[in-house]
Parts: structure tokens; C-alpha cells; sequence
């Protein structure tokens, strides 16, 4: 740990290197972070992987480690986040943030405002880390906050990297399929968010807006509150999960009574549902995307706060909204949007006329 006086203050700052960074990263992962960039070229690390839908152009090879800026940098404040997004870089411009740290695996114009990173970060002196295959299976929390004691853990099931399947057992105060909605309704804090929501709503008379936390709640697909729980199989429906996946789990544990799928959803009519109803089984929609910033990027940070003393860490959170074209509170944008479009792009096209 480095210290050097804090512009204009005389107050000793204490800092680190981004290579320090990595290093802390490494131990917390158990070793899985790319520390030379021959783990990349020569392919030895398992956790660097290509992830790709077959579209020409569009796939992405996850690198867990530092991807933009140099390994000297100094660095006295980190941002931790899910995902790299023009909004998390200019936070972390107006924040004076050293270094960005995000789960998800980056790439160029996509993660950056539509263009590469070395025209975008230089300008905030940012250095960027990501990890995602690399942090997955380290800490129970997910299957903690869903009410179990993971078992097992695969994070490549049937060989798919990412495929993680989690097999437990119902924590003691656990009985019912109740208890776990109940758990997840008190500790993700679910009425804060309605608070700000409504607070929102009245704030910018949008009586429509949504948000993507609270539009996501937990449910119970198959089962009643009161169906016992006990023998859990968890896992995540866009990790590559599919239906002949969830038969050969049920295979290997049929104990199973319970199934839940979180950070990804399913519809109430999917084949998982509809499976799981078939064969009495409860099934549960748990925690969305929209709180692993919480599930994973709270530890992580708390992580680092330990190997890294008197760096300042932040907790990057991303509040995404919607609200009906109609009901956009803000007048004097309403005019400059329907200017732009009306006289720009679509000129003489008439107004649509508004049917409340």
C-alpha cells in the first residue's frame, strides 16, 4: 500500500497499482484471473471463453482480468458494477474513479457508447478489470438468499461454461415454498424499491413508469405457499439451461421436491414450468438480473475492502425505468422530441392523434 498527498490538501491518499488489483482479484477467485496475457493466447486459462449466438461479428471472449490500461496505474478509488455501459463510465467520470471492476465480460462500441475503449476511457483515466466465469461458484450467497445450503455446485454443466447448476438442502427455517417468497420479499429490501418508485411516479407525474427491480418480483409458477420444501435444485435459465438438462438433473438428485431458476427469468408457460408440474414439483422464479449487483457485487466488494485497506471502494448500481411514450412528464423534452421527429425525420407526417 502507497500513499502520496491528495492534490491541494497536504492529506496522505493511500493507493494501490491496477496490477495490485488483479493480484487481490486472483486470490479471491482462487487463482482464475488472467495474470499474462499468454493464459489468452495460449489458451490455459479455462475461464477465459468465447460466448457467441453464431451472428457474424457479435461474439465476445471473456478475459477475466485487466483489459484496458496499464498494470502501473495508480489507483485509490474502484468502481464495482455488473455491466460496462456509457451511463457506469460517465458515473465513474463525474466519481474521479480510478478503475472499473465488472462481472459481465466488456467489449468494444458495445460496453463503451459505440466506440472503442481507447478513444472513450483515456479521456476519464480509467482503467478497466472484468471477471464473470471467473467469479461463479465462489460464495453461497445466491443459494443463501433463495433459502438453501448449496450441496453441489457445477458452474459448466454438460460441459457448457457458465451452466451452473446448484443442488441443496432447505435452510432449518425454510419449510414451505411461502417461506422462500417471504425471505426473498424482506431481504432484497423490495419495499424500498417501491417506495422510490412511487416516490418517482408522483415526482415526474408518470404513472406508468416502471422499473426493472420491482417489475420482477418472485413468484411461485407450480406448488402452493404451503408446499414443503426441502431438496432444492437451483439454476439459471440463460446460462444454455434447457429442458434435457433439467431431466438429467432430476436424474442425478431425484430427491428433488423444489426448483428454482433465478437471475434470468421464465414465463408462467414455459417448458421448465410446465415440466415441473408434471412431475408435483415446485417451481419458483426467484431474484432477476436487476439485483446481482447485490448478489454478487456486494461480496466482491466487501472482498476487496478486506485485501485492499484504505482503498475506496463504490457499488456501481444501474436503475433502469419505462414509461409510456404518453405519460413522459417532462414537457419540455416531449416538445423537443416530437420537434426533432415531426420537422427531421418523419416531416409532414401528421400527429398521431392521442386516445386517453
Amino acid at each position: 500500500m502507497k500513499a502520496a498527498k491528495a492534490r491541494g490538501t497536504g492529506q496522505e491518499v493511500k493507493h494501490v497499482e491496477a496490477g495490485d488489483v488483479v493480484e487481490a482479484l486472483n486470490k479471491i477467485s482462487k487463482g482464475r484471473m488472467v495474470m499474462d496475457w499468454n493464459e489468452v493466447t495460449a489458451g490455459t486459462n479455462p475461464y477465459v471463453v468465447m460466448k457467441t449466438s453464431n451472428i457474424p461479428g457479435k461474439s465476445v471472449m471473456e478475459i477475466p482480468g485487466l483489459i484496458f490500461g496499464d498494470k502501473h496505474k495508480r489507483v485509490a478509488r474502484i468502481g464495482v458494477g455488473m455491466t460496462l455501459t456509457e451511463s457506469v463510465i460517465e458515473l465513474a467520470s463525474a466519481m474521479k474513479l480510478d478503475l472499473l471492476i465488472v462481472h459481465h465480460p466488456v467489449a468494444d462500441a458495445a460496453s463503451s457508447g459505440g466506440v472503442p475503449f481507447a478513444d472513450y476511457l483515456p479521456l476519464y483515466g480509467l482503467a478497466l478489470i472484468e471477471m464473470h466465469e471467473a467469479f461463479h461458484g465462489l460464495h453461497p450467497g445466491l443459494t443463501l438468499l433463495h433459502g438453501h445450503h448449496k450441496l453441489n455446485t457445477n458452474i459448466a454443466f454438460c460441459g457448457i461454461p457458465g451452466n451452473v447448476l446448484h443442488q441443496g438442502i432447505a435452510l432449518e427455517e425454510v419449510k414451505t415454498a411461502g417461506d422462500i417468497l417471504a425471505r426473498l420479499e424482506g431481504l432484497m429490501g423490495r419495499d424500498i424499491d417501491y417506495n422510490m418508485l412511487e416516490a418517482e411516479r408522483a415526482i415526474r407525474g408518470e404513472a406508468t413508469l416502471e422499473e426493472a427491480t420491482w417489475a420482477n418480483p418472485a413468484k411461485l409458477f407450480s406448488g402452493t405457499p404451503d408446499s414443503p420444501v426441502k431438496h432444492i435444485l437451483h439454476f439459471f435459465p440463460h446460462t444454455g439451461f434447457s429442458l434435457e438438462h433439467l431431466k438429467l438433473a432430476l436424474q442425478m438428485y431425484p430427491e428433488t421436491d423444489t426448483i428454482i431458476v433465478s437471475i434470468s427469468r421464465v414465463r408462467e408457460d414455459h417448458p421448465f414450468v410446465l415440466y415441473a408440474r408434471e412431475k408435483g414439483l415446485n417451481f419458483i422464479v426467484g431474484n432477476p438480473h436487476s439485483v446481482e449487483i447485490l448478489e454478487n457485487g456486494l461480496p466482491l466488494a466487501y472482498a476487496l475492502e478486506l485485501l485492499l485497506p484504505g482503498i475506496e471502494i463504490f457499488l456501481l448500481r444501474e436503475r433502469i425505468t419505462a414509461v409510456s411514450l404518453k405519460d413522459v412528464g417532462h414537457h419540455k423534452m416531449v416538445e423537443y422530441g416530437r420537434e426533432m421527429a415531426e420537422t427531421h425525420l418523419v416531416p409532414g407526417q401528421p400527429r398521431a392523434v392521442q386516445i386517453h
